[in-house]
């Protein structure tokens, strides 16, 4: 147990004092272990057995989902268990080969006790003494008290990694699931308005408001870039342009390049989410596992209520990630998945970006020739983690020092990506459905994160950016806006995904009045206070001039800032921190207040 103890540390934390996880681990497992000699007098060893399993289950699970979302893992997570099997690959693929140690104990035991007198051998020598019961209490009330001194300092800890390294990674599992019966302190519903929201959010009305209705009668195309960060913007690797498109996209139209991903446990399905509610992501859950029963206000809604015809496109299967009830939930007049686009070049779960686009051009198409505006939400899959696309689909040579590892097969698979939107949007203006549209190209999360590269990966982000990559650029993705007739930009403005709805209002001149949203129009506010959730600690958050990450508390947090200029100068304050904090604690509230939906089954009722 302390090995173990020790290798889920050390692939967790960083610096790991020599007595930290004893002190912080031990005591907990040393608890376990006086309850099976208190309470068991047969099976034994199969009690000791379960319970060794379950603890290194527990470690197991809490490295391999630090790998990917750099947060400890919870309860809460079980409920993407049935998801797991759809990505197999990306799991596989973060699982170093020293990760299996800690299963080790467990195989050498299994197979002893699957011989018959060595079995009989281990079982005569755990009955071979009673401990003391005296002894035991001793211990037990010793190592309670320890987890207990552990735990309630550490309570009101903002930062769950930093709490988790504070309590021990059992305790901090166990103080989740207690913690969890208590009941929320919600925001009463009616006393959450816009003026509140835009007061935390120090959002007031521009005097002079650019490209309101610009698209006023347009069609509204959004599309969703599977993993796409904003570093592969203008890239190049050896003299060759890796994103051609999306480089020329942002040249010639409203580029963003301060825009930053506002997912959590539900990724994709996350930022679908977000962008078509101005909702943050709920606190340990999916959106579409938290939310899918509510009457969820919302930009199809909005749309539809403009005379808008509305489709969302995605060649998955509706049922993963709950997308059926998502997108009933949003308004979507119809979706469009597997069953529509078929098993044609399948590439991971799903059929390729150059079927998603050809496909769905093809029923754009009809939409435009109906003479009703449509809003589509368009998915693409294909440059999706662990980014092992068929070589047949490379449409370039990457250097030897970028193959064989994630960054290089990423990049492989972004390329891919920007070929086949290259394509997609050829079809749109060959069909006269570009010029008739606004359309909006964003990031849906990171693909590369930090704690998944291993040594030689972190080299070569260091040789992209030309310094170590950071926070900041992990959660980084392109946003670009194509109104027809506007002038190209590159803009400066903060934004996230939640601002992408009151964005697309102010375009298309539809009035938010009786729409509560938590982001802003950014083409008309350069300040911004965007809390983060998931990806980064609780408490996390960016302005307009860096990003913070808090310690234990506020005091001895992190600011990380946009430029190098900045390093030594206070660029992010503790009312903004609370400010923050406020902004998710609202929308939690408001969302979970809002009435349940009304299913068609039950209306048929």
């Amino acid at each position: 147990m302390i090995l173990k103890t020790y290798l889920t540390w050390i692939s967790i934390f960083d610096g790991v004092p020599p007595w930290g996880p004893l002190l912080r681990e031990l005591p907990f497992i040393w608890v376990l272990f006086c309850l099976i000699e208190m309470f068991s007098s047969k099976r034994k060893i199969g009690i000791y057995v379960a319970v060794n399993l379950t603890v290194t289950a527990i470690f197991f699970a809490a490295i391999m989902y630090h790998k990917y979302y750099g947060v400890i893992v919870t309860f809460h997570a079980l409920q993407q268990v049935n998801q797991v099997t759809a990505v197999k690959n990306s799991v596989f693929s973060l699982l170093a080969p020293y990760y299996l140690l800690i299963f080790l104990d467990i195989i050498v035991l299994s197979f002893w006790l699957f011989r018959k007198k060595r079995a009989e051998k281990l079982r005569a020598f755990f009955n071979l003494k009673k401990l003391n019961k005296g002894f035991i209490a001793v211990v037990f009330a010793a190592s309670l008290a320890l987890c207990l001194f552990n735990v309630w300092p550490n309570r009101a800890s903002m930062n769950e990694i930093k709490q988790a390294e504070q309590m021990g990674i059992l305790n901090y599992e166990t103080y989740a699931i207690v913690s969890s019966t208590k009941q929320e302190d919600l925001v009463d519903k009616n006393q959450i308005t816009q003026a509140k929201i835009d007061k935390l959010k120090a959002s007031t009305p521009a005097i002079d408001v650019k490209y309101a209705g610009a698209g006023q009668g347009k069609n509204l195309i959004i599309i969703q870039m599977e993993s796409f960060q904003n570093f592969l913007i203008n890239l190049k690797i050896d003299g060759q342009e890796i994103t051609p498109v999306m480089n020329s996209l942002a040249k010639d139209n409203l580029y963003f390049k301060h825009f930053y991903q506002m997912v959590g446990q539900g990724n994709t399905s996350d930022a679908e989410f977000v962008v078509n509610t101005s909702f943050y992501i709920p606190y340990n859950e999916a959106a579409t596992q938290n939310y899918p029963d509510k009457d969820l206000p919302s930009l199809p809604k909005l749309m539809k209520s403009a005379g808008y015809d509305t489709a969302t496109f995605h060649t998955n299967v509706v049922d993963f990630w709950n997308r059926g009830a998502l997108y009933e939930a949003l308004g979507f007049d119809r979706y469009y998945d597997q069953e529509f686009f078929g098993d044609e070049d399948t590439v991971f779960f799903g059929p390729s970006d150059e079927v998603l686009y050809k496909k769905t051009a093809e029923e754009l198409n009809k939409m435009q020739d109906t003479g009703t505006p449509f809003y589509s939400h368009v998915i693409s899959m294909t440059a999706h983690h662990p980014f092992t696309l068929p070589h047949e689909k490379d449409l370039i040579e990457m250097p030897e020092r970028y193959q064989d590892n994630m960054v290089g097969d990423y990049i492989r698979a972004q390329n891919y990506a920007d070929h086949a939107l290259g394509e997609f949007i050829q079809d749109l203006k060959d069909r006269g459905i570009w010029d008739n549209s606004v359309v909006i190209i964003y990031g849906d999360h990171l693909g590369l994160p930090m704690y998944s590269l291993d040594k030689h990966g972190l080299e070569l982000m260091k040789e992209i950016y030309g310094r170590d990559y950071g926070y900041i650029d992990m959660i980084n993705i392109p946003l670009i806006v194509s109104i027809p007739g506007a002038e190209p930009a590159e803009l400066d403005h903060v934004g996230g995904q939640v601002d992408i709805l009151p964005t697309v209002a102010n375009i298309l001149g539809l009035s938010l009045d009786q729409h509560l949203h938590f982001g802003q129009d950014i083409l008309n506010h350069a300040y911004n206070l965007l809390p983060q959730r998931y990806y980064l600690p609780s408490g996390s958050f960016l302005n307009n001039k860096a990003l913070f990450m808090p310690g234990i508390w506020y005091e001895d947090g992190t600011q990380y800032p946009f430029t190098e200029e900045a390093v030594s100068q206070a660029l992010t304050t503790e009312n903004e921190y609370n400010k923050a904090l406020e902004l998710l604690r609202m929308s939690d509230s408001y969302v979970q207040q809002l009435p349940d939906r009304v299913k068609e089954e039950d209306i048929t009722e």
